[in-house]
């Protein structure tokens, strides 16, 4: 298992639109992905799941991959997330 923790930076952390983007990007791997926000640990391929975070600007959350592809997922997440603006 890889993982990496991020600081969003959006002004309005993580809703609809990045959600959409990051769980559209979790579902072209084969491994499994999970986000944690304050000791809650949901799927990355649910939009449901990651919109019931109510991630906003300044969490610090962490993604999680484990399988086959995990440092591709991890890596390829942390690339989506910096070029959406959303998080360093």
């Amino acid at each position: 298992m890889v993982q990496k923790t991020i600081t969003i930076t959006d002004n309005t952390g993580i809703h609809a639109r990045p959600a959409t983007l990051l769980v559209n990007k979790a579902g072209s791997f084969n491994s499994n992905l999970t986000i944690e926000y304050k000791g809650k640990s949901v799927n990355l391929k649910s939009i449901m799941g990651v919109m019931s975070l109510g991630i906003p600007k300044d969490a610090e959350i962490t993604i999680k991959a484990e399988g086959p592809d995990e440092q591709e997922a991890i890596d390829e997440m942390y690339t989506l997330v910096k070029q959406a603006g959303l998080g360093e």
